[in-house]
């Protein structure tokens, strides 16, 4: 394979939604900070829903999005706090995934704090090959052809490859 066909991690965004502002949604954005050595953003509700004492506006949970080196040595950790297993139901016909990790605390090197309590995160990882970029530059914006597209048995291959991760069906 030429190295222009093959896939590479485009971006991993890692969000946690929290439901509420607050004392639990800046420990959440601390933990997040220490955990990737990277600023996180607040993400605010859409809609208000009076159930569960949400308003519109409000920020309710954190995401951080990550690109080249720092996003393989994160997703490394986190394949670790899954296990190293992934299913391939998670993957889309383009090759991108998304899991989820129950508790923060799983992720190697990081150790449970009491004042900070325990936190889940989604991550959600996009996968493109070298020339995607003509997808989303301003000037001469061209679409992709479906042959350079990766499918979803290209992303699975390239996970388990580069990662060492088990994807069971």
């Amino acid at each position: 394979m030429h190295k222009t066909e093959k896939p590479r991690i485009e971006k991993v965004v890692i969000n946690m939604g929290i439901g509420e502002s607050g004392e639990k949604l800046a420990n959440a954005e601390s933990l997040l900070e220490n955990l990737i050595d990277q600023k996180p953003i607040k993400r605010k509700a859409k809609q208000t829903n009076k159930d569960f004492g949400i308003r519109k506006n409000e920020p309710i949970a954190v995401k951080a999005t990550l690109r080249g080196k720092k996003a393989y040595k994160f997703l490394k950790d986190a394949f670790e706090a899954v296990e190293n297993k992934i299913s391939s139901d998670k993957f889309d016909m383009y090759g991108n995934f998304s899991f989820g990790i129950k508790e923060h605390i799983d992720i190697p090197g990081v150790r449970y704090d009491p004042k900070i309590g325990v936190f889940g995160m989604d991550v959600c990882v996009s996968l493109e090959r070298q020339g995607y970029r003509i997808k989303r530059r301003r000037i001469k914006r061209r679409k992709i052809s479906p042959s350079h597209r990766i499918k979803k048995e290209e992303g699975i291959n390239f996970i388990k490859e580069q990662f060492k991760v088990n994807v069971y069906e």
